[in-house]
């Protein structure tokens, strides 16, 4: 028993840890904690170094801890002590804490020496990360900033802790990117942080960034120093012109206090938790309308872009596929550009172009690039020209519409191994091809023929297939120059491989990548159809349309539903529930809805 004893004492040492924890960097005249942290061991006699040049306000502030998880009937314990020293810097320069010391089970253990620098105000190359996080919501954050707002009972002032919407630009045009944050700013340690409103942001179109919110930050604000997370980022593109606001959250939040009280062993800080419900600011952007008349050609982009355009492979062959890129680099909304209408010769098989983005924010404006690629296959030898084109935009800093000449391209296409395509077997034949070659029946009595119904079948039945055809390319020359007709005629298409490709997130369990491939799939849907362009689509036009052409009320209401629940999933896709299928079917519905509309009313006409 007495082996056994002292296995367990050895182990429990040899399982205690004591460490130390401060910030690297501090300013002048700040206030920081220095935390000795004893884990899984019970302590006493502990001794700390004192530091010329440091001044205490405060310590050692004892905080004790016990947790105890059971999994499948077995159960795991752990304690802790933390011993928090809280300073401030008298002048700058480097200053070394030596090792504190502690006695567990008649074993003394000690720290590593650490260091901090001191440097000037406003001269911190970082800001200066605190420690003591709690297990909380919160984990990782740095620990309190000034013992005496601690103080249990102390009324927790708004100057204490509150939650800030901020917006990267206060002035910016329809459909220009604007970077919106929403942080959290603590003197306290944060138990339990929990959004109980969202802010809303009607007549924006909104992408929520990636955010894993910590406090982890220092800043100083109205100069006093704050712990800082990060609970929401995202970017805002503005649907109408006028004064927007960001209405306000609201939060429960739990805060942590100490009660302190002297014992015969010394001086204990017991935590104290204390419920809180904060609400937010609002924030207000102005809106400028794009200037007008718009450009004929408008493409919808506002920002400020480059465009360059290329033929892969150099070396071209009948029946081999080849890709036009067309590349929109910039700053701006890339994300909203629609794709330009580049012509083909006809000799070339053509297919509906794919887009490639790729967009972050960069300081309080969005950067990247929107790639275009257009696939097609040659089915002739010789030469052929891609004509260019203008990508008209409208320039934030010259507040203009500029145009961009893309060149054209002209190709040589050799021939290649392979067979033409169906449709230009087709197109290409001669239109006696559609019929059997060989005896007609002419052989047969003259008189007959002239006489019979079959006679001037045979010559008038050619004529009218030849007629038919005729009108029908004619149709078909007047459809392709119509692009107005032509994105009203493929909206549906496209919107279908749009929600294919949500599903295939959905499936992948990409949230955030499938609620904003419904969203882009019913605007650009409704664009199309509409034929109102991406700068100027908002609800109210998409009702006023809907109306306007005769869509059923209940119709309508679904639509503009579905683009409030799309939105609303795209911001917060933890509250709209993790079953995406309804809201996939919902946009599939409404779309065929739309379409069954359009059908009578062609019918009808």
């Amino acid at each position: 028993m007495a082996l056994a004893a002292a296995l367990l004492t050895a182990f429990a040492v040899s399982a205690a840890r004591f460490t130390a924890h401060a910030p690297r960097q501090v300013e002048v005249g700040s206030v920081f904690n220095v935390v000795f942290a004893l884990e899984n061991g019970s302590g006493s006699g502990v001794q700390v170094p004192s530091v010329s040049g440091l001044r205490l306000l405060y310590g050692p502030a004892v905080s004790r801890g016990y947790s105890s998880v059971t999994v499948n009937g077995r159960t795991t314990s752990s304690t802790s002590e933390e011993y928090t020293m809280t300073y401030t810097a008298k002048s700058p320069g480097t200053y070394r804490i030596g090792s504190a010391s502690i006695t567990v089970d008649g074993r003394r253990m000690t720290t590593s020496p650490i260091t901090i620098q001191v440097v000037g105000k406003g001269q911190a190359a970082s800001p200066a990360r605190q420690q003591a996080a709690p297990s909380g919501a919160m984990a990782g954050m740095p620990a309190l900033s000034n013992p005496m707002t601690q103080s249990a009972g102390r009324e927790v002032k708004g100057s204490d802790l509150f939650v800030r919407i901020s917006m990267s630009k206060e002035h910016v045009y329809e459909q220009e990117a604007v970077v919106c944050t929403i942080k959290l700013y603590t003197k306290y340690q944060v138990s339990e942080f929990l959004c109980t409103k969202q802010p809303s942001f009607n007549g924006f179109l909104i992408e929520e960034l990636p955010l894993s919110p910590s406090l982890n930050k220092v800043e100083r604000v109205n100069g006093q120093n704050y712990m800082v997370a990060e609970l929401k980022k995202c970017i805002l593109y503005p649907q109408q012109s006028g004064r927007l606001t960001i209405t306000s959250g609201n939060y429960d939040v739990k805060v942590v206090q100490y009660d302190n009280f002297h014992t015969q062993f010394g001086s204990i800080s017991q935590p104290v938790e204390k419920k809180l419900q904060v609400m937010s600011n609002q924030a207000s952007v102005n809106i400028s309308p794009l200037p007008s008349p718009k450009p004929a050609n408008f493409s919808g982009a506002v920002g400020v872009f480059t465009v360059t355009s290329s033929v892969t492979p150099q070396a071209l062959k009948t029946y081999a596929p080849a890709t036009y890129s067309l590349v929109v680099s910039g700053t701006g909304n890339l994300k909203y550009i629609k794709s330009p209408e580049v012509k083909f010769p006809s000799q070339f098989d053509t297919y509906d172009p794919q887009s490639k983005i790729s967009v972050q924010p960069n300081g309080g404006n969005v950067s990247g690039t929107v790639r275009f690629d257009y696939m097609f296959i040659p089915q002739f030898v010789g030469s052929f020209k891609v004509p260019g084109f203008d990508f008209t935009y409208f320039n934030t800093q010259s507040q203009s519409y500029v145009t961009v000449h893309v060149p054209g391209h002209n190709l040589s296409v050799a021939k290649g191994a392979g067979k033409p395509s169906s449709h230009y077997k087709l197109q290409n034949s001669d239109i006696h091809g559609i019929f059997p070659a060989g005896d007609l029946g002419l052989s047969h009595s003259q008189s007959h023929y002239v006489a019979g119904v079959g006679y001037w079948l045979l010559y008038v039945l050619p004529l009218l297939a030849f007629a038919a055809l005729l009108v029908m390319y004619r149709k078909m020359l007047r459809d392709h120059s119509n692009a107005t007709l032509m994105r009203t005629r493929r909206a549906s298409k496209v919107a279908q491989r749009r929600l294919k490709a949500a599903r295939r997130f959905m499936q992948q369990a990409d949230s955030s990548a499938f609620y904003a491939e419904v969203l882009n799939a019913t605007w650009g849907y409704l664009s199309d159809k509409l034929s109102i362009p991406g700068s100027e689509l908002n609800k109210d036009n998409v009702q006023a349309e809907l109306e306007a052409y005769g869509v059923p009320a209940d119709i309508t209401a679904r639509t503009l539903a579905l683009l409030d629940k799309c939105e609303f999933a795209q911001y917060a896709p933890e509250l709209a529930g993790g079953d995406m299928q309804p809201l996939l079917d919902e946009a599939a519905a409404v779309m065929d809805a739309l379409e069954s509309v359009k059908r009578k009313k062609t019918q009808q006409s």
